[in-house]
Order: C-alpha cells, then structure tokens, then sequence
C-alpha cells in the first residue's frame, strides 16, 4: 500500500500490485469562491462576457470554417440532384457555380447583417426555408 492507495498485498489479486493515477480524469471546474477559475485564479478577459459570466464569444474562424462545410453540403447534394436527373457534366458544374455565387453573397449579406446588429440579443440569423431546389433542379 503506497500513501493508503491499492492493495495491501498484491497476492492472489492478479497484478503486480502497482497503483498508479488516472491522468485523463479531468477535475471539474469549482465555481465557488470568486468565480469560474476558482478563489486563486483571475478570470481571464477573453473568458468574460458582457455580462462578467464565464461564457466565451464564438470563435469567428470556427463559425466561418462551419458555414462553408454548409455550403459546400448544400453544394453536393445539389450536384448528385443533377445527375440524377440526366445532366451533362458541363451544366452541372455551371449550375454548381451560380448557387455557389448565390451562396456566397448570400453568406456575404448574413456576416455584414450580423456584424452590424451584434449588439447584445444579437445571434444567429434565421436560415431560409428554401433549398437549392428552388435554383432550377427539376
């Protein structure tokens, strides 16, 4: 038994015996005493919000790394739409490009939209009920 941790004898345990700490436990954070960081830890300026809680702003490379995931979705499904109904490989790519463009000024007006409301109660802006569908697929 090493500082009242394991086994007092390794006999007939099957192990050697050795007792060694979980390194992927991850402690919960205390929020008693000063705050999010604890009573010994100040809390950091990037940490606090508007309102001097713990919640951090989105990271804007994340959030623009996930709209062009999106949009790229969007894009694919609208290419395997237009195989499907018999397109040629020169028209797919042309209609691609146009919702490509119509996705990105799209994109443009949302992030300009979003920057000049981003006041506080300010989030994310609605997503529009229409698909690519509506780009001319069937």
């Amino acid at each position: 038994m090493y500082n009242g941790i394991g086994l007092q004898t390794a006999r007939g345990s099957g192990t050697n015996g050795y007792a060694q700490s979980n390194k992927f436990f991850v402690k919960p954070r205390s929020t008693s005493g000063g705050g999010p960081g604890g009573p010994h830890r100040p809390l950091r300026s990037d940490a606090a919000g508007a309102d001097g809680g713990g919640t951090r702003k989105p990271n804007k490379e994340i959030l623009e790394h996930d709209r062009k995931r999106q949009v790229e979705l969007k894009l694919l499904v609208l290419r395997d739409a237009l195989e499907e109904h018999g397109y040629t490989e020169d028209e797919i790519e042309e209609r691609v490009a146009e919702a490509r463009k119509a996705s990105e000024a799209e994109a443009a007006a949302a992030v300009a939209a979003e920057e000049a409301g981003s006041g506080r109660g300010a989030g994310r802006p609605p997503l529009s009920g229409r698909g690519y569908g509506s780009v001319g697929v069937i």
